[in-house]
């Protein structure tokens, strides 16, 4: 893979996708900003990454709704098409939902899943046939610490990034034999424009009875607006795992201000994994290969 990248970054307006944008670019990597409606809703923010890209001429901005196949495949044929290839995918785009889980409506649910879920699946299934003809490549999944722990009024949300984390790993079992690796970046708690994009539970009536226990998610949140830290040091994260040779990254990486396990549970989670491999005489079948080495697909 070559040191500089081409990258495509899913979520790309504001919050870790912009700061991705500009952390790769300023590092000499070609990025591929992408968003929804860049002529409308997201106009102001398109023109910001238009602003940025005189300066750094390594990026360029790409129109995606990563809930809609047609969009998806689109902006990938535009990035592929202008560079010829995409070495990196960030699966970045998302939002978090918060409530007790009752009130959440099947409806905000579906849309939840929608976005954090089966927006990664488009995508990765957009870039994988050109990431197979390279024999080389990343899908990169921005998760969350809530990918591996759960708070009480976050499930739907922690479902979402649980389910996330589940088809990474599987990615990088499937895809590791053809040179394509498959990471997942566990966030903590940063200073991004996600609290203020926040859904709420809709059907409030059905948490008349929950006393005490309805004042979790504002105490939640309260906790986690104020210990945010800087979110560059996600960004900052993201270099170093695209910069690190191929073959030598991680399946998980956690970033995140305050220490809360999940190191642990990440160390004990490999070796479980590791065992079922090689009881299921799988080890061999899964490790990386790099992509010139690869077989023909």
């Amino acid at each position: 893979m070559n040191s500089k990248q081409v990258v495509l970054i899913t979520g790309s307006s504001t919050g870790f996708g912009r700061l991705f944008t500009e952390t790769l670019a300023r590092n000499g990597h070609t990025v591929f900003a992408t968003m929804r409606d860049p002529g409308g809703r997201n106009a102001k923010n398109a023109s910001e990454v238009r602003a940025l890209a005189q300066n750094e001429s390594l990026i360029h901005v790409l129109e995606m709704d990563v809930t809609d196949d047609a969009s998806v495949e689109r902006a990938i044929d535009a990035a592929v098409s202008k560079a010829g290839r995409i070495d990196v995918a960030i699966n970045n785009a998302g939002y978090f939902l918060t409530g007790l889980e009752e009130a959440v409506t099947t409806e905000q649910a579906r849309r939840l899943m929608d976005t954090n879920f089966l927006g990664p699946v488009r995508v990765n299934r957009a870039v994988l046939p050109h990431m197979r003809r390279q024999r080389s490549g990343v899908l990169m999944h921005i998760s969350s610490v809530a990918g591996r722990v759960v708070l009480p009024s976050t499930g739907f949300y922690c479902a979402s990034k649980f389910a996330l984390e589940a088809l990474a790993e599987a990615y990088s079992y499937e895809l590791a034999a053809q040179g394509i690796e498959s990471v997942i970046v566990e966030p903590g708690a940063y200073e991004t424009p996600v609290f203020g994009n926040t859904v709420v539970a809709a059907d409030e009536g059905r948490t008349s009875t929950y006393g005490a226990v309805r004042e979790i998610p504002a105490k939640i949140n309260a906790a986690l607006s104020s210990g945010a830290g800087n979110a560059q040091e996600v960004a900052d994260a993201v270099l170093r795992i695209i910069e690190t040779p191929a073959g030598e990254k991680q399946l998980r990486y956690i970033v995140s201000p305050r220490k809360v396990g999940v190191d642990e549970i990440n160390a004990l989670s490999k070796q479980v994994q590791d065992s079922i491999l090689e009881a299921f005489g799988l080890t061999a079948d899964t490790k990386f290969v790099k992509g010139k080495a690869a077989a023909s697909v």
